[in-house]
């Protein structure tokens, strides 16, 4: 049986160790924490596609039971002006709509999930080396030990060590000018209905906020800093100052952002937001990229794990039905560049209208609004190719 050493036990490697173990592959996954993923991360939201990709395997149960449908969205400005709402956003034929979950619990249902299905994961395996042996992969941990096996894949995310190995001449993450946070209130009551995310173009800062069917509010921000902040900087900001911060930028602008984040009982740390425009080399010697690793998109295209789960989904069907690793590594290349780069520069482009002057929030919201406008004479979601992406796990991938 071929195996498959997977770098990094999170979204895209679990998700991947799975589709692998479904085409007929050992896959063991290798993961440089340790297992419990309890409290870890803010909230991330489920495009249909990325819950397609998951049901082909066998996992959109699972993950569905956790989290809430948020389908639709409703668009302010920062004095309260509504430039337009999309509801009932890109439903599957079953009526599967966009799901928003904790990150933590999707760690949590997809680890455990892949323990049911007796995948081997191993913990505390931080990857310092990797190399082909011609027929093979050796890789060598941080702690003394190795691994070999048939092929290695690189699921590490963002600041990938298996990017590096592959080309050392790869380019870096491409800072955005965002930071990113977010949070859960109880006790606010808020103008809204659960099931619609509220995108709130301020003026100092992007807010959203997500009413939860229990009551509280779940929600993000995203404060724009020019430079891109080192690690140190960022830990050195208190709670206490970065939760006055957010409530300075929300202060001007009409709308609940203010309050939201004064009754939240938890505000995540700020960390930078990225993306690559494009990575050349996505394979070599038997080692691949997925997922962050090979085409980080800015959060902001609500694609990230969505693509990881598409990934997954794609390259196990290159490995079951093509024959040798490097002919279903090309095939996969193939088959996901296009797309995943056209997402990564949708991504930029709707966090550009996160961080305009005066002048460009006039621009903005009048451009905005009259896309909306369009919208209603024709409701046809002009982003609706990332959503309508559909992959057969049944139908053999031609070489």
């Amino acid at each position: 049986m071929t195996r498959a050493l997977i770098i990094g036990g999170g979204i895209a490697g679990t998700v991947t160790a799975i589709a692998l173990r479904e085409a007929g592959l050992e896959p063991v996954v290798h993961e440089a924490y340790g297992r419990t993923a309890d409290g870890v991360g803010a909230f991330l939201s489920l495009a249909v596609n990325g819950l397609d990709a998951l049901d082909a395997v066998g996992l959109k149960g699972p993950v569905w039971e956790q989290g809430f449908d948020t389908p639709d969205f409703a668009f302010y400005n920062g004095n309260g002006k509504r430039l337009g709402e999309i509801a009932g956003k890109s439903a599957l034929p079953d009526g599967t709509v966009m799901r928003t979950v904790l990150r933590a619990d999707l760690y949590r249902v997809l680890r455990d999930e892949a323990e049911r299905r007796g995948i081997r994961v191993e913990y505390g395996k931080r990857l310092t080396g990797a190399s082909g042996t011609g027929t093979g992969v050796r890789a060598e941990f941080a702690d003394g030990s190795h691994a070999e096996g048939d092929l290695l894949v690189g699921a590490d995310g963002l600041h990938s060590r298996v990017r590096g190995i592959i080309d050392p001449q790869a380019p870096g993450p491409h800072y955005l000018g965002l930071l990113n946070t977010g949070g859960h209130a109880r006790g606010v009551t808020v103008d809204g209905r659960p099931g619609t995310a509220y995108m709130i173009f301020g003026k100092r800062c992007f807010f959203c906020y997500l009413p939860h069917p229990d009551g509280s509010v779940w929600w993000f921000a995203n404060p724009p800093r020019r430079d891109e902040p080192g690690k140190a900087e960022l830990d050195a900001i208190t709670d206490e100052r970065w939760r006055a911060e957010l409530v300075r930028l929300a202060a001007v602008d009409k709308g609940p952002a203010r309050a939201i984040i004064e009754a939240s009982t938890h505000v995540y740390r700020p960390w930078p937001t990225y993306d690559f425009p494009s990575v050349p080399n996505w394979y070599r010697d038997r080692m691949i990229i997925i997922g962050d690793a090979a085409h980080a998109t800015s959060p902001a295209s609500g694609q990230g794990a969505s693509m990881a789960m598409e990934d997954a989904v794609t390259l196990a069907r290159c490995l079951r039905d093509l024959e040798g690793v490097p002919a279903a590594f090309a095939r996969y290349e193939q088959l996901r560049r296009e797309r995943v780069e056209a997402i990564v520069a949708q991504g930029r482009r709707n966090t550009t209208a996160k961080t305009p002057g005066p002048v460009g929030r006039l621009v903005r919201d009048f451009f905005i609004a009259k896309e909306f406008k369009k919208f209603t004479a024709n409701p046809e979601d002009p982003q609706r190719w990332m959503w309508d992406h559909h992959i057969d796990w049944s139908t053999p991938v031609a070489a």
